[in-house]
């Protein structure tokens, strides 16, 4: 196996990663850490939509939802997801795919409160992804909820964080004439050492 150089260099896919993203905060225009992540449902169909990347752990990578969305059904039924991150900035993405769980301890109580007052009270006061009669309906239950709770609005139960476990990331990088550069990492299980390949453009 060549060595790996620049960009791609290290041993540490959680710590490339998190250097990608710090170079994506330096130049992306808007949401540097937006993903596409997939799901599917009982059925197999898959489901697509953005979402934030919260944090790049040791191990794993965080976002936050409402755990009664679609999003978070599918994938906790499925006990898997995948994303994709791209950066059109620096040209380059990060494909992952992986096994879920929640996070729904302090680390995402610290997420919470660290939203704006209206954030928090939005997240209570929506039924995420159910059928909303108007715009005027979401109004009215964001307003019932400030007024019973103000602006002290702690995380709710059914609210908190997805951290994806990879057993497998592709990092990518545009190449002159589509001649790109991709490193796939795998591992068997989630505590299995990586293997990496260079993969065909």
């Amino acid at each position: 196996m060549e060595k790996r150089t620049g960009i791609f260099e290290g041993n540490d896919p959680f710590a490339l990663a998190r250097d990608w993203m710090s170079a994506a905060e330096a130049g992306e225009l808007n949401d540097p850490n937006a993903m596409a992540l997939s799901t599917v449902d009982r059925n197999g169909m898959p489901n697509a939509r953005i979402v934030l990347l919260k944090s790049i752990e040791d191990g794993g990578f965080v976002f936050y939802t409402n755990y009664e969305s679609t999003k978070a059904q599918e994938a906790f039924e499925a006990g898997r997801a995948a994303f994709v991150i791209h950066w059109k900035s620096l040209r380059r993405q990060i494909r992952c795919r992986g096994f879920v769980e929640r996070e729904d301890g302090p680390l995402a109580d610290d997420y919470f409160m660290s939203r704006s007052p209206l954030s928090r009270i939005g997240a209570v006061a929506s039924v995420q992804s159910q059928p909303l009669e108007s715009r005027q309906a979401l109004m009215d239950r964001v307003e019932a909820v400030r007024a019973d709770r103000g602006d002290s609005v702690t995380r709710p139960s059914f609210w908190g964080g997805i951290r994806i476990t990879p057993v497998e990331l592709e990092f990518w990088a545009d190449g002159e004439a589509r001649l790109h550069d991709r490193f796939r990492w795998t591992r068997s299980t989630p505590e299995a050492d990586w293997d990496v390949q260079r993969l065909y453009p």
